[in-house]
């Protein structure tokens, strides 16, 4: 089946099965490598993806369902090549990341919530983040850079 899609900003055509994921999709035909099946049951968060700016579960959501709409990966954050975006910024410099795995979908995950909510509690992102796993940081520079980028992005950097 041929698919219609808007995948960071640019309009694509796509080849897809009706029982394929999102997931699979990007993956095979666009190289979107981000975009990671971990648990394979939406528990993990490592798939997540913004469809029409709202995050989900791309391992769980059939391509088809895709059709028509816009799908943002953390490869369309940055604002350009040589610029990050603030929440990237945020994690580098407050040591967010380790093997860097779960990173993209935690990333994926804060761009939704600081949209929503621009000046967070520290709880409010730890609740946030809660459907993200993280097997390396501890969370606690996960923590630090999402209120930080939050600073960032209040101030309009």
């Amino acid at each position: 089946m041929k698919l219609r899609v808007r995948i960071n900003g640019a309009g694509h055509e796509l080849e897809a099965r009706t029982d394929e994921s999102i997931l699979d999709v990007v993956r095979r035909e666009l190289g979107l490598l981000s975009v990671r099946e971990t648990c394979g049951i939406g528990v993990c968060g490592a798939c997540t993806v913004l469809l029409d700016g709202q995050s989900a579960r791309s391992c769980l959501m059939l391509a088809v369902q895709a059709n028509e709409h816009e799908i943002a990966t953390v490869e369309g954050l940055a604002p350009s090549p040589d610029t990050l975006h603030p929440l990237q910024e945020a994690f580098r410099d407050n040591h967010g990341l380790q093997c860097g795995f779960c990173t993209p979908g935690i990333l994926m995950t804060l761009v939704e919530f600081l949209r929503d909510h621009p000046d967070p509690t520290e709880d409010e992102v730890r609740v946030a983040i809660s459907g993200n796993l993280c097997r390396c940081t501890g969370y606690q520079g996960i923590v630090a850079a999402a209120l930080d980028a939050a600073k960032r992005m209040r101030k309009g950097g």
